[in-house]
């Protein structure tokens, strides 16, 4: 045991003097050092999402869609965009119902408008659960490289249903793009996110850099961070989730392809929403005049929605927002097609087509939007 004269003695390791530790681990850089340390990290934040374009490998193939797991990757939908608007002549932009929530990527809207056209023209920009507030956000933030072209944009109207999914619900806020939305906007009573998340959200709409590390976690690292996947698998490299790429279009059904009625669905009372005070229909038309003002020639697909799986009531409310939805679109000269609905077995729910509906109804859309290009609208 030590006396209490040894326990007061430094040790033989310790030596200090009147002004602290021998030495430090600390560096102290000149002013130079530091402009240099800044610019180099300049260089990094603008530089690297581009270059990083030129590592990762993205094969264009027929019928694309981004895959579902890439849904709130928008660094990679802005990539993507840039890349249809670069080799097709009509991109297609919506929710699900664009995507193609009940069928195939050899199923959808733009695969049989290609096979009518007997090439590759058109190109499926579809996101799922892009309702209009979020779509207006990304088309607005990240399909700056969509200009010139001819578009054909999707209007569902189950967006304006209810108050919930029209954002008028105070104690209700469900989204599945809240990052897409107006982050300082009192018109969304529901939302309710701390001030530094919406800055943060902010930042990543105007520097490239921040949603492209929200892209990696997203694409490789499961949507954690690179530190927390290193804990999580820490026998695993880090680089190999980077080598394999992202994953690959989506070839899987998210859902059995069976009319609505057979999967256990009923008739709906949807109390619908008075236009005049929607946000989403707001947020739709701010979408067209975002993709007028850069120079597209925009096509509007009203539906067609399920009008078989409204209840009398419902429906006749519905016919209102459809006819004011129309004439909105005559008055602006905006070309459209406002179908009639489908046959009932074609649906598989209250908006999504299953693939016969969406073969008919492609024959429709490539009919009128090809008398669009004259300036003629079809309703």
């Amino acid at each position: 045991m030590e006396n209490d004269q040894s326990r007061h003695e430094p040790r033989a390791h310790q030596h200090f003097d009147a002004f602290g530790p021998d030495f430090s681990n600390s560096m102290r850089l000149t002013g130079k050092q530091w402009l240099v340390v800044g610019l180099f990290t300049l260089a990094i934040v603008l530089f690297t999402p581009s270059l990083w374009k030129q590592v990762e490998r993205f094969e264009l193939e027929p019928d694309y869609r981004i895959p579902h797991d890439l849904s709130n990757d928008y660094w990679f939908y802005d990539r993507w965009s840039r890349l249809a608007a670069a080799n097709y002549d009509t991109l297609l932009i919506g929710d699900s119902v664009i995507w193609g929530e009940y069928v195939t990527r050899q199923e959808t809207l733009s695969h049989y408008l290609n096979e009518l056209a007997g090439e590759e023209r058109y190109a499926n920009l579809g996101l799922d659960g892009a309702d209009p507030v979020a779509l207006a956000g990304l088309v607005e933030h990240y399909a700056g490289g969509v200009t010139g072209k001819n578009v054909i944009l999707h209007c569902n109207p189950l967006w304006m249903s209810s108050p919930r999914r029209d954002y008028q619900d105070e104690k209700y806020f469900d989204s599945s793009h809240p990052r897409l939305i107006p982050q300082f906007s009192r018109q969304i009573p529901g939302y309710k996110e701390e001030i530094s998340h919406r800055i943060g959200v902010l930042v990543e709409e105007r520097v490239p850099f921040n949603s492209w590390t929200s892209h990696l976690q997203t694409a490789y690292f499961g949507g954690t961070d690179i530190p927390s996947w290193t804990l999580e698998h820490p026998y695993d490299n880090p680089i190999t989730p980077i080598v394999q790429g992202p994953p690959p279009s989506d070839e899987t059904l998210r859902h059995l392809p069976v009319p609505w009625y057979k999967s256990g669905i009923t008739k709906q009372g949807f109390p619908w929403i008075d236009l005049e005070t929607s946000l989403q229909w707001r947020s739709f038309r701010r979408t067209v005049e975002i993709l007028q003002e850069r120079k597209n020639r925009v096509f509007v697909l009203v539906g067609p929605f399920n009008e078989h799986m409204l209840e009398p009531e419902s429906l006749e409310r519905f016919q209102k927002v459809k006819s004011t939805i129309v004439r909105w679109l005559e008055q602006t000269g905006v070309p459209y097609l406002a179908p009639s609905a489908l046959k009932s077995e074609r649906y598989g729910d209250a908006s999504h087509p299953l693939a016969p509906g969406y073969k008919v109804l492609a024959e429709e859309v490539f009919k009128v939007s090809v008398h669009s290009a004259r300036g003629k609208p079809g309703g």
